[in-house]
């Protein structure tokens, strides 16, 4: 048998027999080549395309990427035609072989085409076979630039049987974890994730929710002791998972209201510092459950939305007017000429009542949607909106740039308008870190942020679900089903920001952080429930590009407060403490203070942060005449003092030799 590359119409002779093993392949190189006569080399032993008695000879070549490379392999020639050709590519050692990539009909007729993408200095070895053919023909080795991905993901399986509701932080740390409920044991499943980026797995302890969340989970720290509780909406009603003082256990609350529960948020309604709940209504009236500060909650309905016939599915509560405090934008779900299916805005008066204004801003779309995606798509300083249609039998989906609190519909020309798949999902975060927030929804479609205000749709696996950063590389990963998507990330740079509220909520939600940098703003809104049905990290996660230095980062909380941390680092979290305009704790790095204290003045819960692990954490509290009043260890951050009578106090800790002394004040 004989070989020949021909090069500029010149054959080459190469020596018979040259390439009839693996161990003896043909290095080969951009060029084409010729088998001539017939195949008669060894056979791989392991076929690409399975096992096959009909494979008695191959030929052998072997080729090494001297970069990132699409490797081209072609036999597609009109000299060839009547061959039926078919081709393996291994990677490995010539004794132990790894399937790659294979082709049999990739080209014309029965000839073949394969394009497959190698990594600097990857060797692979080449077996063209005589499964449907013995006699020669020529072939083509070529090369393509490769253009990495815009984003690239890396699946990975999660553990336990929960359907995966959430990606928030549930005992702390801040870093985000994975929340499942499994609707057979009626138990809460967390996948921990560990500051080596693994996943802990483990089955909390749970008081048997009466509700489990077959429509909408949402997550936020409703009682104050520093740990997230969860509210599950059901279709009957809504159970409230609260954490125990350490984040170990859930204890269970309901008052088996009825409640056809679509998206679920936690919200500080009447801005007092302590979230609520607020609940779309299928059927009936939304419903609310106010926070009275001594973990209770009392159940309202009415007020914010209030069509009879219900078909409120998505709620988001953003300030769309920048005005300092939250408004209630409900995606509204409905067929025929039902009020029911009017989508509305709730602007809040300031006072603790809020009015109800989409037709005065021409947001009283009647397009069928469970959820509408805001976000800064044009870095502005204000929110505009996608609204994503579940159906286009009243509308299809819809684009409104905000300009100044007036909202001008640019659909048309945006590649929005290009999007023919519809869903109940549609949400909004910057995947590929390049400072422009994306778009996934509408039929699963991922629309890749242009800068412009226009959208291009880009190839995406992972589809939709809960969002957040599951291994701390500063890109976002998302949560489908059982399966995790790692982000495979790029060189941009990021910093995200973990808030939290000392005169506000604790868990920050509705504060604004606007990131400043010599090349442009970002800004973002805490959200506890965006999308129909998952719950999303409560980081606020920001992309810088290229981008080097960071001027300041600004966080506006609901109470009014307004803190700026000036020149923080990039590519690292930062820990916003409401009141403390440099935060004592940086989270990649050692603090100058051991612990900090908040908030202070306190209602019922002290929390204590600190960025190092201790053995022993004790604590005492002292009256100003000097008598022990309470003391422990401490298992968890929070130290509950509910029990003490309004004053003040002094408060020590003590760990591994350190001890710290602050003055506290109880309400």
């Amino acid at each position: 048998m004989k070989i020949a590359l021909l090069l500029s119409a010149l054959t080459l002779s190469i020596a018979v027999s040259a390439q009839n093993s693996c161990d003896s392949a043909l290095v080969v190189v951009p060029g084409i080549y010729t088998v001539v006569d017939t195949l008669d080399g060894a056979p791989p032993e392991n076929s690409c395309f399975g096992f096959s008695s009909e494979v008695t000879h191959a030929e052998w070549y072997t080729y090494t990427a001297s970069e990132d490379i699409i490797l081209v392999i072609s036999s597609d020639f009109s000299q060839n035609l009547g061959v039926d050709t078919r081709l393996n590519v291994f990677t490995g050692t010539c004794d132990d072989l790894n399937c790659l990539a294979y082709n049999d009909d990739g080209g014309s007729s029965t000839l073949t085409y394969l394009q497959v993408f190698l990594p600097e200095d990857m060797t692979v070895y080449i077996a063209w076979d005589n499964r449907y053919s013995h006699y020669g023909f020529d072939f083509e080795i070529s090369e393509m630039e490769y253009v990495p991905p815009l984003l690239g993901f890396t699946p990975v399986n999660l553990s336990g049987d929960g359907t995966k509701l959430g990606v928030v932080d549930m005992n702390g740390d801040h870093l985000d974890d994975v929340v499942g409920v499994s609707f057979q044991d009626r138990d809460i499943q967390i996948s921990y994730q560990q500051p080596d980026g693994s996943l802990d797995f483990q089955i909390l302890p749970t008081v048997t929710p009466t509700y489990l969340p077959s429509w909408s989970m949402a997550a936020g720290d409703l009682d104050g002791n520093g740990y997230n509780d969860l509210i599950f909406g059901g279709g009957q009603g809504v159970s409230f998972m609260f954490a125990n003082e350490n984040g170990t256990a859930y204890t269970h609350f309901t008052d088996n209201n009825y409640i056809f529960s679509q998206r679920s948020n936690c919200v500080d309604i009447n801005n007092d510092g302590y979230l609520d709940a607020f609940i779309c209504h299928d059927v009936d009236p939304n419903v609310y459950y106010i926070n009275n500060e001594n973990d209770s909650l009392t159940f309202n309905q009415g007020g914010l939305g209030d069509v009879e016939t219900g078909g409120n599915y998505g709620s988001l509560w953003v300030d769309y007017d920048m005005d300092g405090d939250i408004d209630l934008f409900i995606s509204k779900c409905r067929g025929g000429n039902s009020p029911a299916r009017i989508n509305e805005l709730h602007r809040n008066n300031g006072d603790g009542t809020y009015t109800e204004i989409a037709e005065t801003l021409s947001l009283n779309d009647s397009i069928q949607t469970w959820s509408s995606a805001w976000g800064d798509y044009d870095n502005d300083g204000d929110f505009d909106i996608l609204i994503g249609a579940s159906s286009f039998a009243d509308g299809t989906h819809k684009l409104l740039r905000n300009d100044g609190g007036t909202f001008t519909d640019i659909t048309a020309g945006s590649g929005i308008d290009n999007v023919t798949g519809t869903s109940i999902e549609n949400i909004c975060h910057d995947f590929d870190n390049d400072g422009f927030v994306d778009v996934l929804g509408m039929g699963n479609s991922f629309m890749h942020n242009n800068g412009d205000m226009t959208f291009t749709q880009i190839e995406f696996d992972p589809g939709n679900g809960p969002v957040g950063d599951l291994n701390n590389d500063g890109f976002l990963d998302i949560v489908n089903g059982g399966t995790l998507y790692i982000n495979q990330g790029n060189d941009n740079n990021y910093i995200k920001v973990v808030p939290q509220g000392t005169e506000s909520n604790l868990s920050g939600v509705g504060a604004i952080i606007t990131v400043y940098t010599p090349s442009g703003n970002f800004m973002r809104q805490i959200f506890s429930g965006d999308g129909f049905k998952y719950m999303s990290s409560l980081t606020a996660h920001f992309g810088l590009g290229q981008e080097q230095i960071i001027d300041s980062v600004v966080v506006a909380w609901p109470s009014g407060n307004v803190d700026v941390h000036v020149n923080p680092d990039i590519n690292t979290t930062l820990l916003a403490v409401e009141g403390m305009e440099t935060s004592p704790v940086g989270l990649n790095e050692n603090a100058a203070e051991p612990f900090l204290i908040f908030p202070n003045p306190a209602r019922n819960y002290i929390i204590v942060e600190s960025p190092n692990t201790y053995n022993l954490l004790t604590y005492t509290i002292f009256d100003l005449n000097g008598k022990r009043v309470q003391q422990g260890t401490m298992s968890g951050k929070s130290i509950n003092i509910s029990s003490l009578s309004s004053g003040a106090y002094l408060l020590q800790l003590i760990a591994d030799g350190q001890r710290v002394e602050q003055k506290i004040i109880k309400e």
